[in-house]
């Protein structure tokens, strides 16, 4: 999995960025209402989020309208799914092991 998703995930603010911007496209000015900074870091935000491959931009005369790109989660969702995969073997073997200690 890129660690670059990971950084741009990793930060609180972008994940909140992130998630009200996949409920609606909306320009930086729409975006920065619902945080107490300022527009050049939302700016520096949604730059972050583009570069993991979870936003998207779009020009519209002198506006530029992101929208979320969910297909950017998909390393990300194939690691947990790997794990997920991993973790009742691991755990089946745990509780085994518990019992032959109790006995």
């Amino acid at each position: 999995m890129p660690a670059q998703l990971l950084r741009a995930l990793a930060d609180p603010t972008r994940r909140a960025v992130f998630e009200r911007i996949a409920r609606a496209e909306m320009t930086v000015s729409q975006v920065r209402k619902a945080f107490a900074i300022s527009q050049p870091a939302i700016s520096q935000h949604l730059a972050a989020l583009k570069r993991a491959g979870l936003v998207r931009q779009r020009r519209q005369g002198r506006f530029t309208y992101y929208r979320a790109e969910p297909g950017g989660l998909q390393p990300l969702m194939a690691w947990i799914a790997r794990y997920r995969a991993f973790w009742p073997e691991r755990i089946a073997e745990l509780q085994l092991m518990l019992r032959e200690l109790e006995e």
